[in-house]
């Protein structure tokens, strides 16, 4: 996605846009990135107050699933929707959500994501990413043979709750964040694909402005 190998013509379409790219490779060299935490030290860090959020990232292909199916981080998730503390998921993050459990009271054992409104990587944007890059890299696109939208929508209290919003024809972009969709319920806010990003990225910061820090 960083440089598009593999894509073909596609390349333009699909891989990370240069302004991207280049965050990506600031980000990759600072000492937080370097040193990054385990994800076993996280309920640590949470019990005391070490966290103002959560942001769930993207990203397709079995080398996921590690993130997606970890017991450790949906414990954590839920632990932040428990707390009311911020949660954003874009992207195959929203999978994430949907897979982290009350851990107690009258809703114990339902997706933190029951109740809620939210959004995700749509059947249609996963689909058709697939099957316009299927001959060159197989099943790259599909991380499951469940769509990422079915999924969260099995979790949700109605089918109506996701919200798949209008045609993602157009990236967005700091001066075109109109183009992008992001729904927000209560302290958690999703969006659905890299197109989304630049509103997703904005909403949260007004979400964050709108809470004192941790600590």
């Amino acid at each position: 996605m960083l440089e598009g190998s593999g894509l073909g013509w596609l390349a333009p379409l699909l891989r990370a846009q240069g302004r991207a790219v280049a965050d990506h490779d600031r980000m990759a060299l600072s000492a937080a990135y370097c040193s990054p935490l385990a994800w076993a030290d996280i309920g640590a860090r949470l019990d005391a107050n070490g966290f103002d959020a959560v942001l769930l990232p993207g990203g397709h292909a079995p080398g996921m699933r590690e993130y997606l199916e970890s017991p450790l981080l949906q414990s954590a998730v839920a632990t932040f929707f428990e707390r009311g503390l911020p949660v954003a998921a874009i992207c195959h993050g929203t999978v994430l959500a949907a897979r982290s459990r009350v851990a107690s009271g009258d809703g114990a054992g339902r997706s933190v994501l029951y109740g809620r409104r939210t959004t995700g990587l749509t059947r249609q944007l996963e689909m058709l990413a697939w099957r316009l890059t299927r001959r060159r890299l197989g099943d790259y696109y599909r991380t499951y043979a469940r769509t990422v939208q079915a999924e969260v929508t099995a979790a949700l209290r109605s089918p109506l709750d996701f919200r798949a919003g209008p045609p993602a024809l157009l990236r967005d972009s700091d001066g075109l964040q109109r183009v992008g969709f992001t729904v927000r319920d209560g302290r958690y806010l999703s969006a659905r694909w890299p197109g989304d990003a630049h509103r997703f990225a904005h909403e949260l910061v007004r979400m964050l402005a709108e809470q004192p820090a941790a600590g």
